[in-house]
């Protein structure tokens, strides 16, 4: 049994769920925050459950008394409920900053994303990297995490094979290594205990987009199509969703499409592989 007391931020997310497990399977000791009591069900055998809303101060008071290292994976990628990336990926993790201050926790984790530190214009990072630069400056022990695309990110391009055809915007060779949630998770702990205080993270593959759009056509047993759009056509969509719409809307399509035309290489770690990933989703989707 580890001495540590642990809580996790963002625990119902698609990280947050992983990284429980993972603590949990070396025996530390968790506190989860979830949202409404009917979340506890999403869970095993975790030792503390705190019910609060990471935007609403008054109701975390308290969250991290006895803790010794906060794991926060909070953040959105579409902007609903009349939230915005600076009411949950800032202010909701300065919020949480401000409890782990309070009750002089050891360490504090916080799960970015790769490339955020560079890609300060887009609205999502905008709001991320505000939070990592007060972090930073907190005097507490960090660690912050950059990952690469999750495989459940990948998810679009299967729902794309899925009609036979994948579009794909340039030449198709830009490379990226996406990886699996527990993978990160296991990641995310050895960093923590080895006190590293910043890392990317990547999959075990790295792969041409070409190559992507390959894999999701093979699992579902199709024959190779992918369409190759000019590059103006993602600038132009870029401009007409920024000129157009409320960055509600343009937020996720604004990183998508820019994260479309760099290459998204981080260090390689784990052992899933997106090939196995997808044909295990395809015969999911067909059950469904």
């Amino acid at each position: 049994m580890n001495n540590k007391k642990v809580l996790v931020a963002g625990a119902t997310g698609y990280l947050g769920q992983y990284l429980v497990k993972e603590l949990k399977r070396r025996g530390y000791w968790v506190r989860v925050l979830i949202r409404k009591e009917t979340q506890k069900s999403m869970f095993q055998d975790v030792d503390d459950f705190f019910i609060g809303q990471i935007t609403e101060p008054n109701s975390i008071n308290g969250i991290a008394a006895d803790i010794d290292w906060v794991f926060s994976s909070i953040g959105i990628t579409r902007q609903k409920d009349g939230m915005t990336y600076m009411d949950v990926d800032y202010q909701g993790n300065a919020n949480l900053l401000q409890e782990a201050l309070k009750s002089q926790v050891e360490a504090f984790q916080y799960i970015s994303a790769l490339n955020g530190d560079q890609l300060r214009h887009l609205k999502i990072f905008e709001a991320k990297e505000l939070f990592v630069d007060e972090l930073k400056d907190s005097g507490l022990r960090y660690c912050i995490m950059r990952p690469n695309g999750f495989f459940s990110d990948m998810k679009d391009f299967l729902e794309m094979a899925k009609t036979g055809k994948v579009y794909l915007f340039g030449d198709g060779h830009l490379r990226l290594n996406p990886i699996h949630g527990e993978d990160l998770a296991t990641i995310c702990v050895d960093k923590m205990i080895s006190g590293a205080t910043e890392e990317t993270v990547g999959g075990i593959d790295i792969l041409t987009q070409n190559e992507l759009a390959e894999l999701a056509l093979k699992a579902w047993h199709k024959p190779i199509k992918i369409i190759h759009l000019p590059d103006w056509t993602r600038r132009l969509a870029i401009w007409l969703a920024r000129t157009f719409t409320s960055s509600k809307t343009y937020g996720p399509v604004e990183f998508f499409l820019t994260a479309m035309a760099l290459d998204n290489i981080a260090k390689q770690y784990g052992t899933n592989r997106l090939e196995d990933f997808f044909n295990t989703e395809v015969e999911k989707m067909k059950e469904q």
